[in-house]
């Protein structure tokens, strides 16, 4: 079931969050068991071109977005369930013109651990996962269709190459099983060893 939301506009959580029950309800359930805080945008600029609307739009979807949605949809997560925020390799190494979207990733990180913290005593485990260059279409697909960027991603890399959505999937999927049960409040890089 395909649901659309605006993660940069928290008012429409609530209405999410009946969307779901609806569905729910459709399949026999009161719960579900994962959630993959995933939704973003690219935010450029340096640091002294980085203008406050920027800097909110940023704040929206990367931070306050994430953080009101788990809130609203909390209710609805059984117990034992995961919760998976994905934050970026750029909390880690630094890139000229990224700050803005860096900051709102790290602000993830933390939410992280105290999420871990505070969702314990229902056995929620809550991780992340922080990415490095992947070739897709965010940031215009500048890692797939550039072939400089792509090629100094791959220069920079332990294993050689950008990331592909393939090697990203797994080690989420992978967070969400039983078999990584045990696993709580850790950022765990995928990143293929990029600026190390």
């Amino acid at each position: 079931m395909a649901l659309q939301l605006d993660t940069g506009d928290t008012h429409a959580c609530p209405a999410f969050a009946d969307e779901i029950r609806r569905v729910l309800r459709e399949w026999g359930a009161e719960h579900f068991n994962y959630l993959v805080n995933m939704a973003g945008t690219s935010h450029s600029g340096l640091f002294g071109e980085v203008t406050e609307e920027d800097f909110d739009a940023a704040y929206r979807v990367h931070a306050k977005g994430p953080f009101f949605l788990t809130q609203t949809l909390l209710p609805l997560i059984a117990d034992g369930g995961r919760i998976v925020n994905i934050s970026s390799g750029l909390t880690r190494f630094a890139y000229p013109g990224r700050i803005a979207y860096a900051a709102m990733k790290g602000a993830i990180e933390v939410m992280t651990h105290y999420m871990a913290k505070e969702l314990g005593a229902r056995r929620i485990a809550v991780n992340t996962v922080a990415p490095g260059a992947i070739q897709t279409d965010f940031s215009g697909g500048m890692v797939r269709d550039n072939p400089d960027i792509a090629r100094h991603i791959a220069e920079v890399t332990a294993l050689g190459r950008p990331g592909l959505p393939d090697d990203i999937g797994p080690m989420i999927a992978s967070l969400l099983s039983e078999d990584n049960r045990w696993v709580n409040a850790q950022r765990i890089e995928v990143s293929g060893g990029q600026a190390i």
